[in-house]
């Protein structure tokens, strides 16, 4: 199925409407798309890190405490991630441009800006974990290393997806080739790991460090599905309805979220002393089939499935962009943030990713929900020029509530967070997590002081 001229030139339609004629993509499209977002080794290493010891930053659970947390924290973040594609799909603009009505149009700028942030983050993060494996691989194999190659072949791949857009990219990449790769290898790896011996005895060790699954664990797990929400607009603008927009996005990403996180907690019980880093699940992964070619193509058919998320996350800092620069083509964009995303690629380690990722819940769940209460409670549709500033509080509140329960732990940060607000409530309740209680602060006092203003504007002679 080629796709015609137009189509191409539709993938990088600005912050308007997409047209009628351009929403192509079907609930199991969708479905595809955010299935493939939600595979890959970074999703396995983050699931890994939920039974890994303390001295690999992990929390040392057991299997079963770690499976409990996967499916409750990835049905929590895909039903939030779901939500955000059905409103995508129904008005068919970037996210970033629905949040003008929520902030105002310079208001959202500021998510704008944290969101590109985030987006040229998990492009270098994505780029670092690829190079990292291919030139371990290729070492392993050739004897041949250049880490800044990889990085450079790795970013041009990305680089053309990027240029060509979710239309082909979904339509032709993915459900062409693509997702039956990575469909395969997970499987493969999957059984294995459940029939190859040795899981009756994984499934009852218990955890190293205990069986506490809600608090920071669940927030791990349901930080990667809310971290795609502020651009599932962005792709889903394109969908033909919202309500197989709702449910491709929410079930794909959930079968897949599940799936890989609990690959990365049996490779790492079935490997304990595999480092828990991209590099070292690597090296797992090719251990399950004792460095043999079948584990090298298994490894290589990982890494062809990572560059799907690099490809998002590329495409979408670019659309987001145009939020701000409404005026520049989407595609100078993606060749600037591909460029600047190789460059950082070289700078992250495994805690600045675990911290990332919980750097990322603690902004954007309050403001999703901000959003989710200005569009489901309060039925906003006014946009003003400047900020709404009133709604910029919950905002501020949630992040506060995150922080107040479970502060990110830099140092500098973690001194200041106590200074203000005393010992971090995870300490004395380390049951209590910090995402559920966040979302719900901003969504609550959003809806109560976007109805306190609607009493008073109706009260107004």
């Amino acid at each position: 199925m080629a796709l015609q001229e137009s189509e191409v030139e539709a993938a990088h339609w600005g912050i308007e409407p997409v047209p009628t004629a351009h929403r192509k993509l079907s609930g199991v499209d969708l479905a595809v798309l955010w299935g493939d977002l939600g595979i890959g080794l970074l999703v396995i290493v983050a699931g890994a890190l939920l039974v890994a010891p303390a001295e690999q930053f992990g929390f040392g659970l057991s299997l079963p405490s770690a499976m409990v947390a996967i499916v409750a924290g990835s049905v929590i973040g895909c039903a939030l991630l779901g939500i955000g594609g059905f409103i995508g799909a129904q008005e068919a603009r970037p996210t970033m441009v629905l949040l003008r009505s929520v902030l105002g149009v310079k208001g959202s700028w500021v998510p704008t800006v944290l969101n590109v942030a985030q987006l040229i983050g998990w492009t270098a993060v994505e780029l670092w974990a690829m190079a990292l494996v291919a030139d371990r691989l290729s070492r392993q194999l050739f004897g041949f290393t250049s880490f800044a190659f990889w990085l450079l072949v790795f970013g041009l791949i990305v680089l053309g997806l990027s240029l060509w857009g979710p239309l082909g990219v979904v339509r032709i990449w993915l459900e062409r080739f693509s997702v039956w790769v990575i469909g395969v290898i997970g499987a493969i790896i999957t059984g294995v790991l459940l029939f190859g011996g040795g899981f009756s005895e994984i499934w009852n060790t218990p955890g190293a460090g205990g069986s506490m699954i809600f608090g920071l664990p669940m927030d791990l797990v349901i930080a990667l599905p809310v971290s795609w929400v502020p651009l599932v607009a962005d792709f889903n603008r394109f969908g033909r309805g919202p309500r197989s927009a709702l449910l491709g996005t929410s079930l794909g990403y959930l079968l897949a979220n599940i799936w890989f996180y609990a690959l990365g907690a049996l490779i790492v019980l079935r490997f304990p002393d595999a480092a828990v880093t991209p590099e070292g699940i690597a090296m797992s992964v090719l251990a399950l089939s004792g460095i043999t070619i079948t584990g090298t193509l298994l490894l290589v058919g990982l890494l062809v499935g990572e560059t799907d998320e690099a490809f998002a996350d590329v495409y979408s800092s670019a659309v987001s962009l145009r939020n701000i620069f409404p005026s520049i083509d989407s595609r100078i964009l993606v060749v600037a943030v591909t460029a600047v995303g190789i460059l950082l690629a070289g700078r992250f380690t495994m805690l600045a990713y675990e911290l990332f990722l919980f750097l990322l819940g603690s902004i954007f769940l309050p403001l999703l929900g901000v959003w989710f209460a200005d569009r489901f409670v309060l039925k906003n549709a006014q946009v003003l020029e400047g900020f709404r500033w009133k709604a910029f509080l919950p905002w501020i509140a949630g992040f506060a509530v995150y922080h107040w329960i479970a502060p990110t732990p830099l140092a500098w940060w973690s001194d200041l967070v106590g200074r203000l607000a005393g010992t971090p409530l995870s300490h004395s309740a380390p049951w209590l997590g910090a995402s559920i209680p966040s979302f719900l602060t901003a969504f609550l006092l959003h809806s109560a002081l976007g109805s306190i203003g609607k009493g008073k504007s109706a009260e107004a002679p």
